[in-house]
């Protein structure tokens, strides 16, 4: 039997490196990184939740009508407040999280990753022993809300502890991207550098 899958990107961070800026409107080849997410999430998912901090940065996407927005429920408590809300709010059974700043994400990887999820309760891409990516990753949705109902950890590292967890070397990912373009993490506007960006934004 197929399992419903829903996409929960996190849009709700300060940007505190990116100097307060959007991350998630930042350019890439002449699109924006919200817009290359959900062009690569769509094709191997049921739904594409956004979860933003507040009802004003919600507002932010009212032009992506294919796409639902959410706020964080319990703010101030970063991604895990953030995968708190996807989790409450989207519809799927397997969930892959991804933060926005990550916009060369790789749909045959992300479905990959779903395959093998198979009654573990997370698929988390590993560089090695306690070098993981959480926010690449897929979770059971039921499983992550029973953590997420009642921990005390704001940590991602202790959640995946608490997770019964299948751990994929991200070097066996190359076989669908040779260069895990996947992972690739813009933090900051002179990162834009890494993608052969001008580094300028997007109105």
């Amino acid at each position: 039997m197929s399992v419903t899958r829903s996409a929960v990107v996190l849009v709700g961070g300060e940007a505190t490196r990116a100097g307060g800026r959007e991350k998630y409107f930042f350019p890439i080849r002449g699109t924006t990184f919200l817009d290359r997410l959900i062009g690569a999430l769509a094709p191997v998912t049921d739904e594409v939740v956004l979860v933003a901090r507040d009802e004003d940065q919600c507002a932010r996407f009212a032009g992506y009508p294919t796409v639902r927005c959410t706020v964080d429920r319990r703010c101030g408590l970063g991604p895990i407040g953030g995968l708190h809300a996807g989790a409450l709010t989207a519809s799927g059974e397997a969930l892959f999280v991804v933060a926005c700043d990550m916009p060369c994400v790789n749909p045959g990887v992300v479905a990959h990753l779903f395959s093998l999820l198979d009654g573990r309760e997370a698929v988390i891409p590993c560089w090695r022993e306690g070098m993981f990516e959480p926010l690449h990753a897929v979770y059971d949705r039921a499983a992550l809300r029973r953590y997420l109902e009642d921990h005390h950890e704001l940590s991602l590292r202790a959640m995946i502890r608490a997770l019964d967890c299948l751990y994929v070397s991200v070097e066996s990912l190359r076989a669908l991207d040779p260069e895990l373009r996947t992972f690739t993490n813009i933090n900051r506007v002179d990162d834009l550098a890494l993608l052969g960006e001008d580094g300028g934004l997007t109105p």
